[in-house]
């Protein structure tokens, strides 16, 4: 069966800096400001851009990451996020043709791309070349055939007469210019030491910064022509349905029901925890939960009733003072953790249940502390659960990302959360009581089951 879907693109480019976050986000803008329902997307693990993305929009911005769900879930995601729109923009993540490493095309832009039979508009950094660019082009179109680049944005250009040398050396590989934009002062950005600021912590300044790129990219791009290559994807290849919060049983858990008792789980947020996947939180509602948010920088107790704790990534090093001043949530989750109740922690969640970090007091569930550290750890992890927890079976296998500049000392505790597989084979993470604490972000839909074990564990706590 064929199934028809959202006109779409993809936004790519050479390399990581040439500026497809301003043209992705700027374009979704500039769609819903003609009126289009746009469903935003980002290809890999990055929490930040989809907030951005959702300012400028309107919606949920989604990843789409095919090392972390697998490449079978990569369109199923791509249709939950894009229904009901009009178009969709799906950002790609550092170069075109860049994936995990030493794994060939998987979890890259190209891969995402073919997998949802999705033109690709690449942007090129043209500050420095001229006819150069026809050549860097053409590598990138003929590296991978099953890769349709419908169309160039160029970006730096310097003058008219600098655009009209790079638009004449491209009439030569045959693929049109679909935009140019000037160089000019950078739109307002900032970034820091895990990329750009959140949303959540600069709301009205991001808001400016989005429309700015907007008015960018609909002043120097023929939106006509992008939203006409966008028409020619067709169908998803592969008949795919859209994905679903499943709750069919797994090989490693017993069947439940999300029917009974709904279990009130509190989901922390707010400017210090912004990091997490929305297909979370649907999984956890599918399974009969009741997720509540709530702020640790200013909510002094937990939701009435909380029978569950997840604690996502995000920024708690740069908010270290301000969350060991709310001592009674700090002594709040200290009390749910004993209590046994399920806890679910990833990264700043870690930092957060440490006795401390950076010399500040934080919740003191676990018996270790956290530190800024001077190396940035990152990159793609296949993990296996080292005991049981709430939120896996022992044996279990996910595959996860870790993104941090933090240490946490020891490492690992007693019964460790996961088994690190490959070239460097270690455990790390904390399983004690119903606390699973790890630096490992994991996306939930590549095994729904977690979810409805992590609702179980809080009927039953």
């Amino acid at each position: 069966m064929v199934t028809p879907s959202t006109p779409r693109l993809v936004v790519a480019a050479p390399s990581s800096g040439s500026g497809k976050t301003t043209v992705a986000t700027g374009l979704m803008a500039a769609f819903a400001a003609r009126g289009l329902a746009v469903s935003p997307h980002k290809v890999g693990p990055d929490y930040i851009d989809p907030g951005y993305h959702a300012l400028a929009t309107g919606r949920t911005g989604r990843n789409l990451d095919a090392y972390l769900c697998g490449p079978e879930l990569v369109a199923p995601l791509f249709l939950h996020g894009a229904r009901g729109c009009d178009i969709a923009v799906v950002e790609g993540v550092m170069g075109l043709y860049d994936g995990a490493a030493g794994e060939g095309e998987l979890a890259s832009t190209a891969q995402v791309a073919k997998l949802l039979g999705a033109p690709v508009v690449l942007v090129v950094d043209a500050s420095a070349q001229s006819r150069s660019v026809a050549a860097l082009v053409h590598g990138f179109v003929s590296w991978d055939t099953q890769v349709r680049i419908g169309g160039v944005i160029l970006n730096k250009v310097g003058s008219a007469r600098h655009e009209e040398l790079l638009r004449e050396a491209l009439d030569s590989v045959g693929v049109p210019v679909l935009g140019a934009l000037r160089r000019a002062r950078p739109v307002e950005t900032p970034s820091r030491h895990l990329g750009l600021v959140p949303v959540a912590e600069r709301r009205a300044l991001a808001v400016s910064a989005v429309s700015e790129m907007a008015e960018l990219v609909s002043r120097g791009c023929d939106l006509p022509a992008l939203e006409a290559l966008a028409r020619t994807a067709g169908a998803v290849p592969g008949g795919a349905a859209p994905w679903t919060p499943d709750l069919s049983p797994t090989h490693d858990d017993p069947p439940a029901s999300a029917e009974g008792p709904r279990p009130r789980v509190a989901v922390a947020g707010g400017p210090a925890f912004t990091f997490s996947y929305a297909e979370h939180t649907e999984l956890l509602t599918a399974a009969g939960a009741e997720v509540v948010t709530f702020d640790p920088l200013h909510d002094e107790e937990l939701p009435d009733d909380t029978a569950g704790l997840v604690i996502g990534g995000g920024f708690p090093e740069v908010y270290a003072a301000e969350l060991s001043a709310n001592e009674p949530l700090r002594k709040a989750v200290a009390e749910l953790a004993r209590s046994g109740a399920p806890v679910a922690a990833e990264c700043a969640g870690l930092l957060y249940l440490c006795r401390e970090l950076d010399g500040s007091p934080m919740c003191g569930v676990l018996d270790a502390t956290a530190r800024m550290a001077q190396r940035l750890t990152l990159g793609y992890r296949d993990a296996v659960a080292v005991g049981d927890s709430v939120l896996a079976a022992a044996g279990a296998r996910m595959r996860g990302h870790e993104f941090h500049r933090t240490v946490v000392e020891p490492g690992a505790g007693a019964a460790p959360a996961w088994g690190i597989r490959g070239r460097e084979r270690r455990v790390e993470g904390f399983v004690q009581r119903g606390v699973h604490a790890s630096y490992l972000h994991t996306h939930w839909a590549s095994e729904p089951g977690v979810a409805r074990r992590f609702v179980e564990r809080c009927r039953t706590s």
